[in-house]
């Protein structure tokens, strides 16, 4: 795949490279066999080196756009605290445009699957840190925003293990593994496309 010319704006969680093409560099991680941008920011392509070998591809922070969310819009948040029939998060990006101002949303018990909405387990699907993709519901409180993730596409696009901090990859639709230690920790995986469809959420 051809990655996004330099200086596109990127959220955490897009995909913007095969590891086969680019090495990963400040801002980016490898995610089965590509690179995933971890920060909002803008990329740039770093030129391979005289010996030859790939490019490197960054991504890095810029000031935030301006933009407001709005029901339907599918956004970047940053978990910051899990309860027992919700999670809190923090608006990073609408779409690919970053925020200038900071908005609260809320992830309810009710709005993180589609099925089986009684069975949800709120800390099996988020951990605080989580960089999540979900698509906002409405308006809730004043300056607080509704979210959902009941869809395949939608979930943790990024986590980093609880013993090492390393980010961990997506071992399913329910799980990520810490590459160094192998063990696995309960989320609800967002998929990033390609591969086979998972099951329904």
């Amino acid at each position: 795949m051809a990655a996004p010319a330099a200086g596109t704006p990127v959220c955490a969680g897009d995909r913007l490279g095969e590891t086969s093409e680019y090495e990963a560099g400040e801002g980016v991680y490898v995610r089965d066999g590509f690179l995933i941008a971890s920060v909002v920011g803008r990329q740039r392509v770093e030129a391979a080196g005289d010996k030859g070998g790939k490019p490197t591809l960054h991504v890095t922070s810029t000031d935030r756009l301006p933009v407001v969310p709005k029901p339907g819009d599918i956004v970047t948040v940053k978990i910051s605290r899990v309860g027992q029939t919700a999670a809190q998060a923090l608006v990073m990006c609408v779409g690919r445009q970053a925020l200038s101002t900071e908005f609260k949303g809320v992830i309810r018990q009710q709005d993180v699957r589609a099925t089986e909405i009684d069975r949800v387990v709120m800390y099996d699907c988020f951990r605080p840190g989580d960089i999540v993709r979900a698509e906002v519901v409405s308006l809730g409180d004043a300056r607080s925003y509704y979210l959902s993730t009941a869809r395949n596409e939608l979930g943790v696009v990024y986590a980093r293990s609880a013993t090492t901090g390393l980010p961990m990859v997506h071992t399913g639709w329910t799980s990520m593994q810490c590459p160094d230690t192998q063990a696995e920790e309960k989320r609800k995986v967002a998929a990033l496309g390609g591969g086979k469809e998972a099951p329904a959420q």
